[in-house]
């Protein structure tokens, strides 16, 4: 475990420090040097992860005291057959390639053309296996020219990177798994997901939240199941869903209009052993254009889906698209309203919902962040939705989450959780009275503890009743209070009895009636001052 945290320190100091390569050449906390920083972070992981397969495979290799000569010296057929024997998940890779073949050519002219070309012939060389793709087919390969983003001393500017890379290596971390590298990518982009960040921030579901919708939908052992997220952002809910379920046993798919947030979901899929779903990683409008569809050109269905949604964006440029006969059955509750005022305001994650529940298999699950008002609306989009999920009987719970889990936004959020093989009892849980309020930055956030997150997840899966935190109810009940899934309406009126002797109660009743007599003389009184008062009014 100390070893662990060491080499966190380590991964950190290298993140710091290639933030200070960028600072000094003036790229400081904007969205090149976010670009830079996470593609020579890539490169560093993948040069490294090169390395340790192919120690696995070739005791020549690993025995060697310098593995770059000993790679380099091996013919081309060695080469390949040794290239041939590594894991599809491990980038195809050259010795001139090697951070070691950059750092030794540093006196050579032109060296960041040099690192360049590096990055371009590495992503040319694994295209087919890391590429992100466009909704119209276009690849977006791993890397670009890093050095164009300096306008001065580029060759100078490459060669500080390298040399923050060349005393550092992954090798030994490699079998750590999920908890590792999420810490590690929150760190990496966190200057990045901040209001400083301008439009490059990018705001991330909690880890609470992402820990809670995994572990309520997936229980047991699951093989072979298909995710997806139709906004994906960079994948936190993904990556939580697919470690809770096994990376081995699931298959990720996406999509999100964002190019940066598909880079992103991308690294996430490396760092965490799922370079397999790479290719299901899409760069489009899910809403306007769905990319995943089947042989015959329906859309996709999945086993398991989670979504954090936009709560609020204007799709009025092609919300008269939407109403197309084709999509009548996958937003049967209807189109949101374009605002005269406000176009930003939509309520677009309606439409995101309806996708979802569209898009799941028939024993499929689902959970979806929601702004708690949805969950009680007694009119419009969002009570027509929920009218399909009762009568359908495909509601698994809800769980009301704290003020302000989210620091970005003052918006109170719940979690809706779809079940379509559940059509018996659901569970709706109150937890905004659970967590603890710290301030981050210049905003103020709600955080729960692991107890307080477990206490919701087993209760949950339970479905247990709680007083005044959850209660279980049946779909004809939900029918009764007019669809409401706040669990609160649901909450008996506890009236607590006391046993008085016929003595107390003669007492009680004594002192009650006393009180009410001082109470009504002093009434009285201040009636008979106020009309005394009154009498001294003249009219001048």
């Amino acid at each position: 475990m100390t070893a662990v945290v060491t080499f966190e320190t380590k991964t950190k100091k290298l993140i710091d420090d290639l933030k200070s390569v960028c600072a000094n050449y003036g790229l400081g906390n904007d969205g090149n040097e976010f670009k830079i920083i996470t593609q020579v972070f890539l490169y560093k992981f993948l040069n490294d992860k090169f390395v340790y397969e192919a120690k696995k495979k070739d005791k020549e290799v690993a025995k060697a005291d310098d593995w770059e000569a000993t790679l380099r010296a091996k013919s081309d057929e060695d080469y390949e057959m040794l290239m041939a024997l590594l894991p599809e998940s491990t980038a195809r890779m050259r010795p001139e390639h090697f951070i070691p073949h950059l750092f030794r050519g540093q006196d050579k002219p032109k060296f960041a053309e040099t690192f360049d070309n590096t990055l371009l012939d590495i992503a040319k060389e694994n295209s087919n296996i890391f590429s992100v793709i466009t909704e119209g087919g276009e690849k977006i390969v791993l890397f670009e020219n890093i050095s164009k983003y300096v306008t001065d001393k580029r060759d100078e500017f490459c060669k500080a990177i390298i040399n923050k890379l060349i005393n550092f290596s992954f090798e030994h971390i490699f079998e750590e798994k999920f908890d590792f590298y999420a810490t590690i990518f929150e760190y990496l982009i966190k200057d990045y997901n901040t209001n400083s960040g301008g439009k490059y921030a990018e705001y991330f579901t909690p880890h609470a939240v992402s820990k809670i919708m995994a572990r309520c939908l997936v229980q047991g052992e699951v093989e072979d199941a298909t995710c997806y997220d139709p906004s994906a952002g960079s994948g936190t809910l993904l990556m939580n869903l697919a470690h809770q379920i096994g990376e081995q046993n699931c298959t990720i798919y996406s999509q999100d209009i964002s190019q940066k947030s598909s880079g992103l979901l991308r690294l996430n899929l490396i760092l965490n052993d799922l370079v397999h779903s790479i290719p299901n990683i899409v760069k489009g409008n899910t809403i306007l254009e769905p990319y995943h569809k089947d042989d015959l050109g329906r859309l996709e269905k999945f086993d398991y889906i989670v979504s954090n949604p936009p709560f609020k964006l204007d799709f009025s440029d092609y919300s008269e698209d939407l109403d197309t006969k084709e999509n009548h059955e996958r937003f049967f509750a209807g189109i949101p309203n374009i605002p005269a005022k406000k176009k930003e305001a939509m309520a677009i994650y309606l439409l995101f919902i309806q996708h979802i529940m569209y898009s799941l298999k028939d024993k499929g699950k689902a959970a979806i962040v929601v702004p708690t008002g949805f969950i009680t609306a007694q009119s419009g989009i969002d009570k027509k939705i929920r009218q399909k999920l009762v009568k359908e009987k495909m509601l698994a719970g809800v769980v009301s989450m704290p003020s302000n889990i989210f620091a970005t936004t003052g918006t109170n959020v719940s979690i809706l959780f779809l079940d379509k093989e559940n059509k018996e009892d659901v569970v709706l849980i109150d937890a905004s009275n659970l967590g603890t309020k710290v301030k981050e930055g210049k905003n103020q956030k709600t955080v729960l503890s692991e107890e307080e997150e477990d206490l919701i997840i087993n209760t949950f899966n339970a479905k247990e009743a709680v007083d005044d935190f959850s209660v279980v109810v049946g779909y004809d009940d939900i029918k009764a209070k007019n669809l409401s899934l706040s669990a609160g309406q649901y909450f008996e009126v506890k009236i607590e009895y006391v046993d008085v002797s016929k003595e107390e109660f003669k007492e009680k009743m004594n002192s009650f009636s006393y009180k009410l007599d001082m109470l009504f003389e002093k009434s009285g009184h201040l009636e008979r001052q106020i009309k005394e008062n009154l009498k001294t009014f003249r009219y001048e």
